[in-house]
């Protein structure tokens, strides 16, 4: 018997048509697999038979030794088939798509599009979801062939359904956030997937999981939007959704630092919002943005994090607000200030533009003073000894004119520098 045969309908459990594991009979004569018929009568009380829908006389689940024993039997002998004309290990490794025959091949297709086509009605959603994703990892074509025969919809309206029975129904959740899996699975990045996921109806659950699902639903949450911010595909894709949220929402795990995975992602999509979305700047620092950022870059100890982190605190300090709110932070300078000459040359340029922002398009005496103190204009005068590109040495003659005579006043101030700024004036 060849390796990829199909089991035997017999086989498969009536709920979950997955070959059984541990059959039982329930009192009409059907045989289940004991794990999704006990979830059927347990988790989800129903009281019929899943198979004839007739009335259930008593709940006793009867072993069906026999079954179990001709399962097992035809394992066995696809086992040994397998291995006489399969030895290689590297083969017997290798993902099921990549082993499949033409024939099991449209056979594991029909089989997707069969669950997809019952996917609203059962009450095994959990189940049929996690089978879908699991027929789809890392299968190029068979995820083609679900967007094709609309996937992507029936999933959304499943996410939609799932949160809006939830309430305190774990199992209604469940369905929502294994159906995010499925969506996080897909690459998204066709004009019509990004529209649907955008409707209001799917794009509510994607928010609510980020908010208040677990660790790995909200990395699937944050997979889908990144994906969608990234696909090009959908125009702005900021116009379909709540800024007010979205930014919260990514706040929120910026400042729970649960997952680097899930940081570095939000921190992603928030560039992304900020600069995209209309009013978002002054509505991110509204809501804590410039704290929150200010917070990460004195801990950040990651290159790319760092960059990003000032990339974001750059485009922040373009508004009012934004500078408003770096100035009152007592750290916002030195953390700034940090970086420069330390990380990257493309966050020393990046912290020039910042200070150049907060210190000269609109100047406070707490930020030049910050910036005495906390070693930012030893820093920037050693700047003017580097190579540098011409935008960040220009700024930073410029900044050092502008207030060398306010910063040549404190005690603090390098005596060899001194002269230096007399030749820059």
């Amino acid at each position: 018997m060849a390796a990829m045969d199909e089991p035997p309908q017999l086989f498969l459990c009536p709920i979950s048509m997955e070959l059984m594991e541990d059959p039982v009979t329930v009192s009409t004569g059907v045989t289940y697999d004991r794990r999704s018929i006990e979830e059927w009568l347990f988790v989800y009380g129903r009281t019929t038979c899943p198979a004839t829908m007739q009335p259930l006389s008593n709940f006793d689940l009867t072993p069906n030794h026999t079954l179990k024993r001709v399962i097992s039997s035809w394992l066995d002998r696809g086992s040994s088939s397998s291995s006489s004309s399969s030895p290689s290990t590297s083969t017997l490794s290798s993902p099921i798509h990549e082993l499949a025959t033409p024939l099991s091949r449209a056979l594991e297709q029909e089989r997707l599009l069969a669950a997809l086509a019952e996917l609203e009605e059962t009450p095994f959603k959990v189940t049929k979801l996690k089978s879908m994703r699991a027929r789809m990892a890392g299968d190029v074509a068979m995820q083609g062939e679900f967007v094709a025969s609309g996937g992507v919809r029936v999933v959304g309206r499943v996410m939609a359904q799932a949160l809006a029975e939830s309430g305190g129904d774990f199992s209604a959740f469940a369905a929502c956030e294994e159906a995010a899996a499925v969506l996080a699975a897909l690459p998204l990045s066709d004009k019509a997937s990004v529209r649907v996921v955008l409707a209001p109806e799917c794009i509510r659950p994607v928010m609510a999981l980020l908010q208040r699902g677990g660790a790995e639903a909200r990395l699937h949450a944050m997979d889908i939007l990144t994906k969608i911010s990234s696909s090009g595909s959908g125009g702005d894709w900021t116009a379909g959704v709540d800024i007010d949220d979205v930014i919260k929402s990514l706040l929120e795990l910026l400042s729970d630092e649960a997952s680097t995975r899930l940081s570095s992602r939000a921190l992603d999509v928030l560039l992304d919002v900020v600069e995209r979305a209309r009013g978002a700047r002054a509505k991110a620092v509204e809501v804590g943005a410039v704290h929150v950022l200010v917070e990460l870059l004195a801990d950040a100890d990651d290159r790319r994090v760092t960059e990003r982190i000032l990339l974001l605190l750059k485009r922040l300090c373009k508004c009012p607000e934004g500078r408003l709110a770096f100035a009152e932070h007592d750290l916002s300078v030195a953390a700034v200030a940090r970086t420069m000459l330390r990380v990257s040359e493309l966050s020393t340029q990046l912290a020039v533009k910042v200070l150049w922002l907060v210190s000269v398009v609109a100047p406070s005496e707490k930020v030049l003073e910050d910036m005495m103190l906390t070693g930012a204009v030893a820093k920037l005068l050693g700047l003017l000894h580097v190579e540098s590109s011409p935008s960040t040495k220009q700024k930073t003659v410029r900044m050092v004119r502008i207030h060398g005579v306010v910063w040549r006043q404190y005690a603090c101030f390098p005596t060899d520098f001194r002269d230096y700024l007399r030749l820059l004036d």
